[in-house]
């Protein structure tokens, strides 16, 4: 018993030795870390709280370690200034070897610079604004990711629904500033405006932020972008909801700031953010994290009930684990500061001393990797690599998700799906949100208005469904349109909203209708509106889908192939005056040149009158007997013929146009004649057209009388203007054409044609949807079978009459003289020279003698006897030897014994010689020939 006595006794003083030696040799180095963050907010209270498990749960795996971290705790209570002191209390009197915070980005710009110039790594899990950059900032690292990761697939959300107008909604802070120039130029690169940008400040009170919100509410703006803290997230969405801005026809989208703190938020909170898409990291399944969820629900006291799980105290669990792992992996034992100047004073800049192991220690943090609660944790130029974002949907109480974003494949529904397939940005990879006000409906629809007429249905009409009473819109516009929209590179959605009374009646003029776009009553018009130049004052128009222009339709005469006097109808009375003016003139010269050397050309007075238009006229059929002899008459009469021909080729080409050709005539061609008569004139009611009648053409408004359907055309047409219709409908070629159509053969568009550049869209001013529609316009009426097939479905009775409006050309189909102006004037100098020459010459041969026998003779006399010589017959030496060799061929003419009587007297020398020719050679020949023409004498008269 004794020597077991001993025996225990021995074992005792050896274990008491070992515990009492060993302790020593196992006691850890302990590391100062600091630790600044506002303990009065979610973020703050949620990360004290996991550091403190997550120190726990660290050492407890790793007990071996050499070393351990103590976390010294200051409270900034979001105070910049409050920051920085405690940040620079905890280097210079507890020379903490790492700072973890500060929480917010403005207290982390002027913590950063006390961390580079102590060397002290400041490591922050919370400050993620852009303009922190680890890269300009050697001793800072964020262990999370920044604000930008998170842009891209912000922009493709917004792209899959295809919202054109974003306005983001931020606090007016370091955070909220950062975030912004990155959003507004990955926006600008997707063509979707920003029309406004709301930047409230963290301090502002109800009124404040209820008094924004109007103004985005007067807006008409239907799509956010929140990007702001909780505290004032949190105000904002209660304000909103209470302003029923979470109704239908909103979308909210949250960034990644607001998203990690739904859970620290009250139901009141939660109620108001209904149907609110957000963004944030996708955090990976694991068992170390399901253990985790299970011991913080187990653990929770009383006092923490308030502190929810979310991302914020996930990346601040492991930014303790990585810390934690660097400090033991560079061997920091007994480090120290090393002092530049001695000082009592706690934030004396001057007394803060110099890190040892602070770039060792940076180092080692920055190559540190591990599988964390948060995922895959590895530094990527100084903070964590983003990988994947998940959409959640918030409804109730919990956050529905509707899909996942990664970098390489954008959308899809498994965050895990491993198979190859091609970026997406389509909505079809998403589950269905359930937007504000508890519908799938997809808010911020274009609200598109149209007209409401009766007038041309063929281009928009508007009916009602007998069931839910909603308004069907159809027509050529609207299958336009919804054909334009298919060829868009995005989704388009949309609603019609019919311009109507409470009558379901128009509630006005195009121009008024065109108007709700500037007073934001709707986003855009689709119809037949015309693009006219006061309209683009305050709209913005697509490229034309139709032609253009403003004409005039007139009732038709009757077919003028049934007029009893058609035959005149292809020359013009100016024509037909001139051309029988110049019949007779042309038979006179003629006459003149030929009287005194043609026998042909000779006789009595009336005779020789009906031979002047016989011969003249005769031309016409090439029906002519008589020979002519003087050369200027056979130089003046080839012209002639040539005159002729082309004459009578005209007349009977016009004439047989006329005979074969039915002409639809109107009965006014011109707007002069109208306004002349004082006639009135019609135009479509509601229609820009009245305003060109009085500017442009300079109407009175009291000769205009509106008309709203093709109907009240007709009749107002076939009434005429004295009997209360008008005597002409102007209004654009679409309408007149579907007029025509259906009364193609009682009316027909004539006139000039007034420019204007046809149908188009309208949009609001600065709209990104312009360019975009005005191409997909384009790729549209140039397919012929998407274009055609629109166009038969509505216009195919227009194929019937379109070629009728080119069945007049001018105002009258009869030649005129402008025609033929140059074929008279030459004919004319012809006949002009010919006859001058013929004049001089006679004057020249016979002038002087009869001047020498008459000297007494007064001028006139003189005159009176060139005339009676001239109607003398001219013996010339050809006729006298044709007469003798062949004496039968003179024919018997009367009067020629009178001619003969006068060449008896005559003193002429040629008479002289022909004379003399018959004395001298055969005296009973010319016996004979002058007994022969006494006695035709007789017979003749």
């Amino acid at each position: 018993m004794a020597n077991q006595k001993h025996l225990l006794s021995f074992l005792a003083v050896v274990l008491l030795s070992l515990w009492l030696w060993g302790e020593p040799l196992m006691a850890k180095e302990i590391i100062p870390v600091g630790v600044v963050l506002d303990l009065n907010s979610p973020v703050g209270r949620v990360a004290e709280s996991y550091m403190s498990i997550a120190l726990s749960d660290f050492y407890a795996v790793n007990d071996n370690y050499r070393t351990k971290l103590s976390l010294f705790t200051k409270n900034s209570g979001d105070d910049v200034i409050a920051a920085a002191s405690a940040a620079l209390d905890l280097m210079k009197n507890e020379e903490v070897q790492a700072i973890i915070g500060p929480q917010r980005s403005k207290e982390a710009r002027f913590v950063i610079e006390l961390g580079r110039k102590a060397q002290v790594p400041i490591i922050s899990f919370s400050a993620t604004s852009p303009s922190l950059s680890p890269s300009q900032n050697p001793f800072f690292i964020r262990t999370t990711q920044d604000d930008s990761a998170q842009v891209k697939a912000i922009v493709d959300i917004v792209k899959a629904f295809g919202w054109r107008e974003i306005v983001p909604i931020y606090e007016d802070t370091d955070y909220g500033n950062g975030l912004i120039p990155y959003l507004m130029d990955a926006l600008e690169e997707i063509d979707t405006r920003v029309p406004y940008r709301s930047v409230i400040p963290p301090s502002s009170n109800n009124a404040e932020i209820i008094e924004e919100l109007s103004k985005l509410k007067e807006n008409h703006t239907r799509i956010f972008i929140v990007h702001m803290t909780a505290s004032l997230g949190s105000k904002l969405f209660v304000l909103a909801n209470n302003a029923k801005m979470m109704s239908e026809g909103y979308a909210w989208i949250l960034t990644e700031g607001l998203s990690s703190l739904l859970d620290p938020m009250g139901s009141k909170v939660m109620d108001s953010m209904q149907g609110v898409l957000g963004i944030r990291p996708y955090i990976p399944p694991s068992k170390q994290l399901e253990d985790f969820k299970r011991k913080w629900k187990r653990n929770l006291t009383t006092s923490s009930k308030r502190i929810s799980f979310n991302l914020f105290g996930l990346w601040a669990y492991d930014t303790v684990w990585a810390l934690a792992m660097a400090v033991e992996k560079a061997g920091m034992v007994h480090s120290s500061f090393l002092k530049q100047n001695a000082s009592n004073n706690k934030v004396d800049l001057a007394a803060l001393g110099i890190s040892e192991m602070g770039t060792g220690l940076r180092n080692t943090i920055l190559t540190t990797k591990f599988q964390g609660l948060s995922g895959n944790f590895h530094f990527v130029k100084g903070q964590l690599e983003p990988l994947a974002f998940e959409l959640y949907n918030v409804i109730g109480n919990t956050e529905r998700i509707i899909g996942y974003w990664t970098r390489q494949r954008g959308f899809s529904k498994d965050p895990n799906d491993t198979r190859k397939e091609a970026y997406s940005t389509s909505k079809d990879k998403l589950k269905q949100p359930i937007w504000p006000g508890y519908t799938t409906e997809q808010p911020t629809k274009l609200r598109i208005g149209v007209p409401v007429t009766k007038a041309f249905q063929e281009f928009l009409k508007v009916e009602w469904h007998p069931d839910t009473d909603k308004p069907i819109i159809s027509g050529f516009s609207n299958d336009l349109f919804l054909a334009v929209k298919d060829a868009l590179p995005f989704p388009l959605p949309h609603e019609f909203i019919p311009f109507m009374n409470k009558d379901r009646q128009s509630n006005g003029t195009y121009d008024e209708l065109l108007y709700q776009i500037k007073i934001q009553k709707y986003d855009a018009v689709v119809g037949d509106t015309t693009i006219v130049a006061n309209r683009s004052l305050y709209v913005d128009f697509t490229l034309p889908y139709s032609e253009s222009g403003v004409s005039m339709v007139v009732l038709v005469k009757d077919d003028e192939s049934k007029n009893f006097w058609i035959f005149l109808k292809p020359l013009s009375l100016n024509l037909w005056l001139t051309t029988g003016a110049a019949f007779i003139f042309t038979g006179l010269v003629l006459w003149v040149l030929e009287h005194r050397v043609n026998t042909d050309f000779r006789g009595p007075p009336k005779q020789q009158l009906g031979l002047i238009f016989w011969f003249s006229f005769s031309t016409l059929a090439f029906a002519h007997r008589e020979r002519v002899l003087n050369n200027w008459s056979r130089f003046m009469l080839i012209i002639w013929i040539f005159v002729v021909l082309i004459l009578t080729q005209s007349y009977t080409a016009s004439l047989a146009s006329m005979l074969t050709v039915q002409r639809l005539q109107p009965t006014f061609v011109d707007v002069k004649e109208i306004k002349k008569n004082g006639y009135f004139v019609g135009y479509q009611k509601n229609s820009f057209v009245k305003g060109l009648l009085i500017k442009q053409l300079d109407f009175d408004e009291s000769m205009l009388r509106p008309y709203g359907t093709p109907e009240e055309y007709h009749e107002a047409l076939s009434n005429g203007s004295h009997n209360g219709g008008v005597a002409a409908i102007f209004d654009e070629i679409p309408y007149i054409k579907l007029f025509l159509a259906k009364y193609c053969s009682r009316y027909i568009m004539v006139g000039p044609t007034y420019k204007t550049d046809g149908f188009g869209f309208a949009f609001r001013q600065g709209s990104p949807l312009v360019p975009y529609i005005s191409r997909a316009i384009l790729n549209v009426t140039q397919d012929k079978d998407k274009i055609g097939a629109i166009e038969q479905k509505y216009f195919s009775s227009q194929t019937s009459c379109e070629s009728q409006s080119t069945a007049i050309s001018s105002n009258s189909p009869s030649l005129g003289v402008d025609s033929f102006g140059g074929l008279f004037l030459i004919a004319g100098i012809a006949s002009m020279v010919s006859f001058l020459v013929y004049v001089f010459k006679f004057f020249y041969s016979h002038w002087p003698a009869l001047s020498n026998n008459n000297t007494a003779n007064s001028f006139w006399s003189k005159l009176v006897e060139m005339a009676k010589h001239f109607d003398q017959k001219e013996l010339s030496s050809q006729s006298s030897v044709h007469d003798v060799v062949s004496p039968d061929i003179l024919e018997p003419s009367p009067g020629i014994d009178d001619m003969q009587d006068h060449s008896r007297n005559s003193i002429e020398g040629t008479d002289d010689v022909v004379i003399a020719v018959i004395h001298d050679g055969n005296r009973s020949l010319s016996s004979r020939h002058d007994d022969t023409s006494m006695q035709d004498v007789p017979n003749s008269s």
